[in-house]
């Protein structure tokens, strides 16, 4: 793609959504960190659902870490790998009380040296809080990247690194939310919704996914259905002959 495809791409991204965020719900750095590190695996409308019962008893470390893993495990529940993740965030409250004063570092490495904190969950929080120009290239990231010619890579690594050497400065900060946000609900994996994307004619994928309100059946298909409805008639016909020949020979008998 090229940089006046990448600048147009992102200015169209921009007029239709110029405040994009991200879906987990959040009041302060800790709850982002938080939410973002049992968001693995799971869809944000599922963490959103056990933050709003876990964050209004317990929103900050030392809260957490007073409940323990006995009082965390009932509110995480619903999450995927819940365990795993409880004793991470566990973990990582204590690791922000002993080293950090309760607060969530602005560092890079100091966030991924947490319990359950690896790079994406780190971009996120840098991106997201401190409007660091990070970029978190999770599934739908990966797919609009390499889809769209954007930014091809074999691993998130690559297009991270890409990204970060190819978006236009002027939309840096917000391109990670705009990209999400495109993958999740226009740029589907199994079945993208081309007939509705602001930068379909900018896009490298082909072919493009027609609309499906306005698909025509090709001739092939109409020459099939047209043979099936004579077809139909014929075996009516043939049907209703038969029906009648009885009353018929009876009619000729009398």
């Amino acid at each position: 793609m090229s940089p006046a495809k990448r600048h147009e791409m992102f200015a169209r991204l921009r007029a239709a959504n110029p405040n994009p965020t991200t879906e987990l719900a959040w009041s302060s750095p800790f709850e982002l960190l938080v939410a973002v590190i049992l968001s693995a695996q799971m869809t944000d409308k599922g963490v959103n659902a056990a933050t709003a019962k876990l964050f209004p008893v317990a929103n900050t470390p030392q809260a957490i870490a007073a409940l323990g893993l006995d009082g965390l495990l009932p509110y995480l529940r619903t999450i995927n790998f819940c365990n795993t993740k409880a004793a991470n965030v566990l973990a990582t409250c204590t690791a922000l009380l002993e080293r950090h004063g309760g607060e969530v570092p602005r560092d890079r490495e100091a966030l991924e040296s947490l319990p359950g904190v690896g790079r994406k969950t780190a971009n996120v929080v840098l991106n997201t809080v401190f409007r660091e120009p990070a970029m978190a290239v999770d599934t739908h990231i990966f797919r609009v990247a390499n889809r769209t010619g954007l930014a091809p890579g074999e691993d998130v690594r690559e297009v991270e690194d890409r990204l970060l050497k190819v978006v236009p400065a002027e939309f840096l900060l917000d391109a990670h939310h705009w990209l999400i946000l495109h993958g999740r609900y226009v740029c589907k994996a199994r079945t993208p919704e081309c007939w509705r994307c602001e930068i379909r004619d900018l896009c490298a994928y082909r072919p493009k996914t027609p609309d499906p309100a306005a698909t025509v059946p090709p001739p092939r298909a109409k020459a099939v259905a047209k043979k099936q409805a004579s077809r139909v008639r014929t075996v009516a016909k043939v049907v209703r002959s038969r029906a009648g020949a009885p009353a018929r020979r009876r009619k000729e008998q009398a």
